[in-house]
């Protein structure tokens, strides 16, 4: 029964002092001004037989009160009796004091790291100072807990063995021109070596990229000379376009001129047309006309009377414009000049009544017939 009561009593008294403790707790009271000295000999004794990797945690780390109020996004890790027993989750929990203790609380917001400045060996033998930013988040509370001794540190130096991995792969231009793509290299291959300890990285940016002062003069000249080049070629370029443009322009200029012209021929020959119709027209009526003065009484004295002038008209204007003269074998015969005017005329008016080759051969006999009179 002794026991039993001395028993009793040591739980009462931890339980007064639990919720003595809790209700200070609740008003704002720490716990260095109610057990200040308890609790440091507490976590004296703790971190004597922590690893050294894990100090760092537990100068943050959370007394088992019994009653405890986790915050969201936070997993505490639990150990009962120096094994994992449980993760509290966010909001109330109890614990059982001195048999349970709080060993890692992990955050599972996202966590950015800087990763320091290092040096790396391009493909082409350029040595590279870079440093970058990592993102990630803790995925499982126990194997962050117990699957690596400092995950942060882990992760930190395997993002710059990747890195340097990834960077002697690349030539220093592709090193500028595919950052993403060296990015993304580098969050896959530190995915797949952090998967057993329960971290997820989100993402991998590179800061800075510093390459020494003479390869940094080499490529500033090599920009200048790509930045003439482009000028050069936009230059020529201009004046092509420039060239092909005034060539173009000739080229409609004269195909309207000889589209216009041939339009003008076109109009011109048919103005001819026009016009040759025209005469042919009047020249047509002018020949009825003619014919039907012929048919009435004295015609034909008529028209040998006009055939006879149009002769000597003819034969009087030869010599007018030409230093040739052509003279029949009577040119000082006039009035045997208007018998023969006479008699062609009389030798057309029979064509209508004979065939063609008799008044032919009649024209023919005609004149020479005249020439011999007149010999």
């Amino acid at each position: 029964m002794l026991n039993i009561g001395c028993f009793l009593s040591q739980i009462s008294a931890f339980l007064l002092v639990s919720f003595i403790y809790l209700g200070f707790r609740l008003f704002g009271w720490s716990e260095r001004t109610i057990f200040r000295w308890p609790a440091l000999a507490l976590r004296k004794g703790f971190l004597l037989w922590v690893t050294p990797a894990q100090q760092r945690w537990a100068s943050n780390l959370p007394m088992n009160t019994l009653v405890l109020f986790v915050p969201q996004q936070e997993a505490w890790v639990v150990e009962r009796m120096g094994r994992f027993h449980r993760i509290l989750e966010p909001g109330l929990n109890f614990l059982i004091p001195i048999l349970d203790r709080i060993r890692y609380v992990q955050s599972l917001k996202e966590i950015v790291i800087d990763v320091p400045e290092q040096s790396a060996v391009s493909l082409d033998n350029v040595t590279l100072q870079i440093d970058g930013v990592l993102y990630l988040r803790i995925l499982d509370p126990f194997k962050a807990s117990y699957g690596v001794e400092d995950p942060e540190y882990a992760v930190t130096q395997l993002a710059q063995t990747t890195m340097r991995s990834e960077l002697g792969k690349l030539t220093l231009d592709k090193v500028f021109r595919e950052r993403e793509s060296l990015n993304s290299n580098i969050v896959h291959s530190i995915n797949q070596a952090s998967d057993e300890w329960g971290i997820r990285c989100l993402r991998y940016e590179i800061k800075d990229i510093h390459v020494p002062p003479r390869v940094k003069e080499s490529m500033q000249m090599q920009v200048e000379a790509e930045r003439k080049k482009r000028a050069t070629v936009l230059e020529s370029e201009g004046t092509r376009e420039a060239a092909i443009n005034v060539a173009e322009g000739r080229k409609q200029a004269q195909i309207l001129a000889s589209e216009g012209e041939k339009a003008e021929q076109i109009n011109k020959a048919a103005g001819e047309a026009q016009a040759v119709l025209a005469k042919a027209e009047a020249k047509s009526k002018a020949i009825r006309m003619l014919s039907e003065a012929l048919t009435e009484q004295n015609g034909n004295a008529a028209a040998s009377l006009s055939v006879a002038e149009q002769y000597v008209s003819a034969f009087s204007n030869l010599a007018k414009e030409s230093n040739t003269i052509l003279l029949p074998s009577n040119s000082g015969d006039i009035s045997g000049m208007v018998t023969q005017a006479m008699t062609i005329y009389g030798t057309l008016a029979k064509t209508s009544q004979k065939g063609a080759p008799e008044a032919l051969d009649e024209m023919s006999e005609g004149p020479a017939n005249q020439s011999a009179a007149s010999q």
